[in-house]
């Protein structure tokens, strides 16, 4: 006896192609607007939009385009991470002054002399600026002024801060050597700043 065997196959069902699925989304769900051929006065008067006001910060590139030591100031205060307020500038402007005076505070690229022993020379200003932020925020000495600067204290309290670290040899004299008079803003030569 001899055994045929079949196979049957049944068609497969095919379904809707991508394009034939996308042409009956669109059937069903088409939209239909309708303009008149008539628009009145009002219609084509323009509507002002009204715009949210937006703020820019000033980055390094600007404080170096300045170049006052007011600038310098507040690129430490950028560096720092710290908020660039009247407060927090005044402070690192009477400060500068303390240590080079006010007309020659970029003297050896080094306005707040820090680093080795306060007679450290940085190639520019910029690099003064990187160095002195740096000290400020990881120094444990300057733990308290960063506290200061970090909340924007009134300059009393930063300044007590000053002449309290430990790092301060003479400690100002207690302020007794502090000048309280607004700081001039003098411009470093473009030199100072490497440009």
């Amino acid at each position: 006896m001899i055994l045929l065997v079949g196979i049957v196959i049944a068609p497969m069902a095919i379904g809707p192609s991508d394009a034939q699925e996308r042409e009956a989304y669109i059937a069903q769900h088409a939209q239909d607007f309708e303009m008149t051929a008539s628009i009145s006065q009002a219609a084509l008067t323009a509507t002002p939009v009204a715009r949210d006001e937006f703020l820019s910060t000033p980055g390094p590139e600007t404080f170096i385009a300045g170049g006052t030591n007011h600038d310098w100031a507040k690129l430490v205060l950028v560096y720092a991470g710290w908020p660039v307020t009247e407060s927090n500038v005044t402070v690192i402007t009477r400060w500068m002054r303390q240590e080079n005076g006010a007309d020659d505070w970029f003297n050896r690229n080094n306005p707040l002399n820090i680093g080795m022993g306060g007679y450290a020379s940085y190639p520019n200003l910029q690099t003064a600026a990187q160095v002195v932020a740096k000290a400020l925020t990881t120094s444990g000495g300057y733990r308290e002024i960063a506290a200061g600067f970090a909340s924007s204290a009134d300059p009393a309290t930063i300044e007590y801060a000053i002449w309290a670290s430990p790092w301060a040899g003479g400690h100002y004299a207690w302020g007794g050597h502090w000048h309280y008079s607004p700081v001039d803003v003098v411009t470093a030569p473009g030199s100072s700043w490497g440009r």
